[in-house]
């Protein structure tokens, strides 16, 4: 079964209307400790305003918070997954769209929210099989003979699943049953 976004997002998201100035969202986001606030124009998601949107849009453009409106700053249209999308097309849509958080909608509307830590975080196997690619990319002598683990947990890189017994077969770590269908 693979690792769907419902678990692993964050379910409390703080949301802003958007005629509120950038100086009142910069503090809730202090006070929240959170990084991006959903926008809302009565009531319904519109956009996402960061902390990286404030920082580059207001400050460094020296522009008075308390003057500048969300609405001006946020990011729109919102880019979203659902809740059971797996993990593995979550990553590729903040990746793709070079995006940091995606709010999780259904139905509508906003049930949480998802970042690239968040990924990070859950899947700390993703990152070490990144860093043997990455070192496999820059001595191509290397063959996958060479990889120091192998086996591992993690994300099947054929069907997306979850699974503890991946194997790396020509450069892929894959799950049992994606094994058996190569042969």
């Amino acid at each position: 079964m693979p690792v769907t976004v419902r678990d692993v997002m964050t379910k409390k998201v703080i949301s802003i209307d958007e005629n509120k100035s950038v100086k009142y969202a910069a503090e809730v986001l202090k006070k929240y400790r959170k990084g991006a606030l959903i926008v809302l124009k009565k009531h319904q998601a519109v956009g996402i305003l960061t902390d990286s949107d404030i920082i580059k849009k207001v400050v460094a453009a020296n522009k008075k918070p308390s003057s500048v409106k969300v609405k001006t700053l946020m990011s729109k249209p919102i880019i979203a997954v659902k809740p059971g999308d797996s993990l593995i097309d979550a990553a590729r849509k903040l990746k793709r769209n070079n995006i940091k958080r995606l709010p999780v909608i259904t139905e509508g509307s906003i049930v949480g929210i998802i970042s690239a830590t968040d990924i990070a975080v859950t899947s700390p196997e993703m990152l070490d099989l990144l860093e043997s690619r990455l070192k496999s990319k820059e001595n191509p002598l290397e063959t996958p003979m060479e990889i120091l683990e192998k086996e591992t947990s993690g994300i099947c890189e054929s069907c997306g699943s979850y699974a503890d017994d991946l194997q790396n077969i020509n450069e892929q770590w894959l799950c049992e049953d994606c094994r058996e269908e190569l042969e």
